[in-house]
């Protein structure tokens, strides 16, 4: 095996668990935490003349404070397709349209939504996880090939204790992300 089938099969281990790691991220900014957050509609796709278009392309979102999200197109024709794509994304907010902009007041969550919420994290902490440890075998089987059609099998244990070290940094920072969360989650 040479240094460049090692290096490919590292690189591409970290990139497996870099996306999983990734998604993560955007899933639990996606998550209320009673606070206004622009990233829980950025994500929405509006009908823009006819095509889907992500919300921050066709106005501007921000937060006038700590529970109120202001999202304020750019063209007034565009309040009644955002307003529909924020019901459709069903964010358990009610849109309020005052015919210049729209008012998302987030509600304080109660002692029960919270818990539901930090379930809802460790559920995605686990998913990731189970998304690293796919790369982890991924990577740990390509090795075995190598190791089966000759390469050196001290170099094949090396490899696999590389990897599996790369696995358990993931982990770790995916467990960081969910305890950083569920703070943020139960801090009333």
């Amino acid at each position: 095996m040479t240094q460049e089938e090692i290096d490919l099969i590292m690189e591409v281990a970290e990139e497996q668990m870099d996306k999983a790691l990734t998604h993560l991220k955007i899933e639990l900014s996606k998550i209320t935490t009673g606070k206004a957050n622009p990233a829980m509609v950025t994500g929405l796709s509006v009908n823009y003349y006819g095509s889907p278009t992500p919300l921050s392309q066709v106005a501007n979102v921000s937060t006038s404070d700590a529970r109120t999200i202001v999202i304020q197109p750019w063209e007034k024709s565009m309040l009644g397709p955002i307003e529909k794509s924020i019901f459709e994304a069903n964010l358990g907010v009610t849109p309020m349209n005052d015919g210049i902009i729209i008012r998302l007041s987030i509600p304080p969550l109660t002692e029960e939504r919270r818990k539901d919420l930090v379930k809802r994290s460790a559920g995605l902490g686990e998913e990731t996880k189970v998304g690293i440890r796919g790369g982890r075998r991924d990577a740990i089987e390509e090795i075995k090939k190598a190791v089966k059609n000759g390469s050196p099998e001290d170099l094949g244990k090396r490899m696999e204790e590389d990897i599996d070290n790369l696995a358990k940094k993931y982990i770790a920072l995916s467990d960081e992300l969910i305890k950083v969360k569920e703070k943020d989650i139960m801090t009333v």
